[in-house]
């Protein structure tokens, strides 16, 4: 199989791969920012510097940069045009849309047990008004982003009046979602073809379990209700592969908080002590070959 890779050049992720194949697969480093696209007549072609894309059996995208709204839809529009041409692109533009915006992510998983509320706004009344029907409590969450960046807790009234006038200054979409009392873990979901692999995170000293604030992490047994859930938030964003994050509350509840098209294995390789990135590469290997039917 010959593999591109949506990545930053010094990707921990794009290196592993590259183990990982040894002399099995091809895989090759792609930058975002070199996305190029030609038409002309019946003639399209999209290309990273000097690489065919269309040349590739499929494309992973393994990084999102921050970019202007102009190079985000030219990025989506690429992606979904390569897909056209018969290259596996996983995840596909789509579903990339779909997770990375957190309002259209929550709408897509309200149908799901226990998605929790959400309140989306762009004025600062609005945004008083959604801190009032969330009960007083929430969590102000950047529409894009992740790793728990960008994320805080208010639930003092006078700190909500200065946080959401200064996102309102600042021409910000306000995402508001009720806190979930929580017992200081959360489940990270990993889909991959029809196996889950998981992981709890745990973080006494901070309400967010993000591995990158510090959450220490330990091997979870996924019973078959919770691997019912995730299956089928990578279905509502038509996610192949999928990180699926589940919050257990103080009221018993396991809460599905979000669906990440973009998810990273490294902790969780290490916490399960699997060779994760050989395991992408047999499932993507599946899927090119049609030996296997979609992951998701």
């Amino acid at each position: 199989m010959r593999l591109g890779v949506l990545a930053a050049t010094d990707s921990w992720y794009l290196k592993d791969l590259q183990r990982a194949a040894s002399s099995t697969h091809e895989v090759v480093g792609l930058s975002f920012s070199e996305l190029t696209a030609q038409v002309s007549g019946d003639d399209k072609s999209i290309s990273c510097g000097e690489v065919a894309l269309p040349e590739f059996d499929a494309v992973l995208v393994r990084s999102m940069p921050p970019g202007s709204l102009e190079q985000v839809v030219f990025r989506m529009n690429a992606l979904a045009q390569l897909e056209q041409m018969g290259v596996a692109v996983i995840n596909s533009a789509r579903s990339l849309e779909t997770a990375i915006d957190k309002y259209r992510c929550a709408a897509e998983l309200q149908c799901l047990p226990h998605a929790p509320r959400s309140f989306v706004c762009q004025t600062f009344e609005e945004a008083m008004r959604g801190f009032e029907l969330l009960g007083g409590d929430v969590v102000i969450k950047p529409i894009f982003g992740g790793e728990g960046r960008g994320i805080t807790r208010v639930s003092d009234p006078d700190l909500a009046v200065r946080a959401f006038k200064m996102l309102a200054q600042m021409n910000a979409v306000i995402f508001l979602q009720q806190f979930i009392p929580h017992k200081g873990f959360d489940i990270r979901l990993f889909l991959l073809g029809g196996r889950v692999f998981a992981m709890k995170r745990i973080n006494p000293s901070d309400w967010r379990t993000n591995v990158s604030r510090g959450a220490a992490t330990e091997p979870f047994e996924c019973d078959d209700k919770l691997g019912a859930i995730a299956r089928a938030a990578a279905d509502r964003t038509e996610a192949i592969i999928a990180g699926i994050d589940i919050l257990p509350g103080q009221d018993g509840k396991n809460y599905l908080l979000e669906v990440n098209a973009v998810p990273g294995w490294k902790a969780l390789a290490r916490t399960l002590n699997v060779d994760m990135s050989a395991e992408v590469l047999h499932g993507i290997d599946a899927v090119t070959r049609q030996k296997a039917p979609p992951l998701r």
